[in-house]
């Protein structure tokens, strides 16, 4: 693999966690390995592992792009990394606040749904 591949799986196990990566790459066949090995480079070892922003903002970011642009089913994970990231749940609220104002409130309310439901469920796994 390529030093941006390695530095991507880095870069996707401080933020995702190991049991989250290990699970992703036992389910990985070879169908899907060249979309995974471009996720690796591209999302986490371009985007996230820049030093240009931090990860708290990267996350926070991220959180607000997927609610408005209703990529849903993304959000439980992003909720999860936060725990890494260092973005806390005031962050999440801001977020959500700012996809309501600029992309809908239907948007950031579902967004909040899927985001109470992953902290309770953060909550129970302690």
């Amino acid at each position: 693999m390529s030093e941006r591949y390695d530095t991507g799986m880095a870069t996707r196990r401080r933020v995702l966690g190991d049991a989250h990566v290990d699970r992703a790459e036992a389910a990985k066949t070879e169908f899907d390995a060249p979309f995974q090995r471009l996720i690796t480079e591209g999302a986490w070892g371009t985007v996230w592992s820049s030093d240009g922003i931090s990860l708290r903002e990267r996350s926070m970011l991220t959180l607000a792009l997927l609610a408005a642009t209703g990529n849903f089913e993304e959000i439980p994970m992003h909720i999860r990394a936060t725990a890494r990231t260092g973005a806390t749940k005031a962050d999440v609220q801001e977020v959500f606040q700012h996809v309501a104002i600029y992309a809908g409130v239907p948007r950031a309310n579902h967004a909040l749904k899927l985001a109470k439901q992953t902290y309770a469920e953060m909550e129970e796994q302690k």
